[in-house]
């Protein structure tokens, strides 16, 4: 039974982009959440690495979310 609620206050650029790129995958926020809770449950720890990218890394990071957000204006 789902009775925890999770909040959280983020900027509304990020949660707009964040929720365009869950719309192209056809998920909701709330399911991404859970699908994030679960990875970090079953890993014990974050699904990601954590730690400070080079400039290189941000500059491919940018660019690859940019594509993936352009493609879903494609249509």
């Amino acid at each position: 039974m789902k009775e925890a609620v999770v909040r959280a206050r983020v900027e509304p650029s990020l949660k707009e982009e964040a929720e365009t790129v869950f719309e192209c995958l056809g998920i909701s926020t709330t399911e991404a959440i859970r699908m994030f809770l679960t990875q970090v449950k079953m890993r014990r720890g974050l699904p990601f690495a954590v730690e400070i990218p080079s400039d290189s890394d941000i500059l491919r990071s940018a660019t690859a979310r940019q594509a993936a957000l352009d493609t879903c204006y494609d249509d």
